[in-house]
């Protein structure tokens, strides 16, 4: 069977697919790339190639403590 791939931005077209494949007798595949989205910031998987060093400047000098961190940021509301 021939295969044709076709690539697209919007989610509603793959749902446009799905539904002309019910008329046209064709197959729908798709990949599972879920945006996960955290208020409003798309959330991206990481890969090995992501050099953490750069990050170094951002977070110097500014008094960061882990142990501060945890007790007043990642408290859970009760």
């Amino acid at each position: 069977m021939p295969e044709v791939v076709i690539k697209y931005k919007k989610p509603e077209t793959l749902k446009i697919l799905r539904g002309l494949a019910k008329y046209f007798d064709f197959k729908v595949s798709a990949k599972k790339t879920e945006e996960i989205s955290i208020n409003g910031v798309t959330i991206i998987p990481a890969d090995k190639s992501i050099d953490a060093s750069d990050l170094t400047e951002l977070f110097t000098a500014k008094n960061l403590d882990a142990a501060k961190l945890r007790k007043e940021a990642w408290q859970r509301k009760q």
